[in-house]
Formats: C-alpha cells, structure tokens, sequence
C-alpha cells in the first residue's frame, strides 16, 4: 500500500529525504500525515522519523543547503525548513523513564521500538519517501476499520502520559468510526485511571478539549467520556446531553468548540482549561444570554452574528426546541441595526448619571420593541 499527496511528491519535502537518505540513514514520514493520507484526509503537519541522531539530521541538511532549526534537539527533533514548509525529523526513540507527563527517552536504531512507544496504532504508521507503507505494528487494520486502539497495554500508555485519555476521546471523534463504537479496552483504561488527568497542565487540557469539541461530531466522545468518569475530571459539573441536538441543530455551519462549551456548562471552566480572556470574555457572554430570552435581533445588535448564533443554538439544544422563525436574517438586521437617539437628543434637559440612565432605558425599549422605532417614537 502507498499514500499519495502533493505534500508528499514536492521537490522540497524530496530534498529534507535525500539529504538524509544520502547519509546512509532512513528518512520515514510518520503519524499523522501517513495516517490522513490514508484516509484521504488534509495533511497539516510534516513529520519524519529516522534512524540518524539528531545532530547528524543537522549537518546532512545544512551539508543540502537546507537550514536547520533545532526545536527540540534535546529530545531529538530538529526541523528542517525546505521550500518554506518546515519538516520535523525524530530520531528513533524508546522509552527510558515515564512519570505521566512526560518521558525521558535513548535513541534508537530500530522502528519497531519507535513504533512501540506511540499511542495509537493509527499513528504507529511509517511510510517510505516513494509513499510505500510501513507497518511495523499491524496498526493499519485498525485505520482502515477507524478503530481508535492503544498500542500495547491501554493502561500503560496511559500511565506514560495522561494526556493520551484526552487524546484516546479526540481522536474516535475525529478518526473513529461512529457505528462501531468505541475501543472496549481503551475505555476501560482511561475511567480506571482518570485521577491521573489531576496531574496535568490546565494549558494541556483546555488545548485537548478545543480540539476535541471542534470535532465535526464530538457528542459520542463526550457521550463516552462523560460514561467513564473522564468529563467529571476534565470539568465538574459538566453535561454532555445537549450536545447531541446541537450538533443536529448547528447544520451546515462550521464547529464552534466555545459554542458547544456553553451548552456543557461546568465549574470554573476558564480557569480548569486556562482560557485567554477574549475567549472566557465570550464565554461568560454567551452563558450570560442564554436565559434572558433576548430576541435574534437583539442578540446581534449586543453580540454581534457569530456569538449571537452561538447563543440562539445554545438554547435551543438546552431547551429542547426549534430556534426562533427567521433567526439567522433577525441576527444580521440586529448588526446592522443602529440605535437612534443620541445622548445630543436629549441634552441639555438631562446630565450625567440622569442622562446616561434614560439612554440606556430607551434604548432597552427600542430592543423590546424589535429594534423598529425610530428617534422620533422614542423621544415623543
């Protein structure tokens, strides 16, 4: 079996091989770019695997022409930026010491021990510079059959970093083949050990979360997680219900992880998962709205359309109901909507506090009203 891509046949993803292939030294791409090439899937990242040590990966690169940026040199990645496209390339590596965040590796000479120490068999997929597979594993039928397996052990590769729960939940929502339903062992492991996630950053896990909820369809991995004890770790108080009429509600339109966030609700989510304070800002904006019962349009005169959508569906697949006739065109008008009076309008009768207390209840007015009143209807 061979993958293809442009990605894979450019001259500059050929010149970072040759230059290590002319070493005497394998240069193997790896993980995720064979495993979306396979799958007919976009391919973002270039990854490589070799047996050539790190500093050796250097001077052949830099001996092609190519410039080297040693980005994780200590454990044994250098990137190699060819044609403007960056190409990262790993020694061979197994696994010396774990401690469930992170593990102190040796170099290796043999693919079957890199292989070993990767968390999926789906990632645990090589192929040569012509596009020929390498499946040291015999991970490809679990690819092909979109079944999300741990390699080895399940609790094991756990143990070796806890993020692999995380990870096992993102990827059957992303890669995993809803109708057969997820990795019975890898369940298991992940609710037996889901105090170990305690251990973890708030950046790691609010990093694994966003990517997990902008899945096209992530209500069954929460659905599972939520089963496993996992979703009460990750965020307490959650509940993973209503996610399933969001996914159905949003349709066409592109995922919003804040979006289906609100709808989980949870206990001091910005601080568990250390959002930015654009992000908590939006948050705290759309939860603020989902109860007061504001209009489309009044939501996309206060919101803006996106938030606005966000709370529209939001409650909806909370409340267990259609949105309101027209929603989308009502948030639009509401944008462009302008209140009409001005604080000139009503000067100099009203000052100050007095002032700025009957702006805010006319145009609290004109809200309730549909945003349809002009100044004269509000100021007669």
């Amino acid at each position: 079996m061979r993958i293809e891509g442009d990605w894979l046949t450019s001259a500059a993803t050929q010149a970072v091989c040759r230059a290590i292939t002319a070493g005497g030294f394998q240069a193997l791409f790896v993980g995720g770019c064979v495993r979306n090439a396979l799958l007919n899937m976009p391919v973002a990242d270039i990854d490589l695997a070799s047996d050539a040590p790190p500093q050796t990966v250097s001077d052949l690169a830099e001996k092609a022409g190519l410039k080297v940026v040693p980005t994780g040199i200590d454990h044994g990645t250098v990137t190699v930026i060819a044609g403007g496209v960056p190409h990262e390339v790993t020694t061979f590596r197994r696994d010396v010491a774990t401690d469930g965040r992170r593990a102190v590796v040796a170099y290796s000479g043999d693919i079957a021990e890199d292989a070993a120490r990767r968390d999926f068999t789906m990632n645990a997929l090589y192929a040569l510079p012509d596009g020929q597979v390498i499946d040291p594993l015999g991970g490809l039928p679990d690819l092909v059959a979109r079944h999300v397996r741990f390699v080895g052990d399940a609790e094991r590769r756990i143990r070796e970093d806890y993020l692999r729960i995380l990870r096992f939940f993102r990827f059957h929502a992303i890669y995993g083949d809803p109708a057969g339903g997820i990795d019975a062992e890898g369940l298991a492991a992940c609710a037996a050990l889901s105090a170990g996630i305690e251990t973890l950053s708030a950046e790691r896990i609010g990093a694994e979360m966003r990517k997990l909820l902008a899945a096209a369809d992530p209500a069954p991995a929460l659905a599972a997680m939520a089963q496993a004890g996992v979703l009460a770790q990750v965020l307490p108080g959650a509940d993973a219900r209503p996610l399933a009429p969001l996914v159905h509600l949003e349709g066409d339109l592109a995922p919003s992880w804040l979006r289906r966030l609100a709808v989980l609700g949870g206990e001091d989510v910005s601080a568990r998962w250390r959002l930015s304070r654009q992000d908590s800002r939006d948050l705290a904006l759309v939860k603020d709205a989902l109860g007061d019962l504001s209009s489309p349009a009044a939501l996309g005169y206060r919101l803006k359309p996106a938030l606005a959508t966000d709370v529209i569906l939001a409650r909806a697949a909370l409340f267990e109901a259609d949105p309101p006739p027209d929603w989308r065109a009502e948030i639009a008008r509401g944008a462009a909507a302008r209140f009409p009076v001005r604080s000139a309008d009503l000067m100099p009768a009203l000052q100050g506090a007095a002032l700025g207390a009957r702006l805010k209840a006319l145009e609290q007015h004109w809200l309730q009203t549909g945003l349809r009143l002009g100044r004269d209807d509000l100021l007669g």
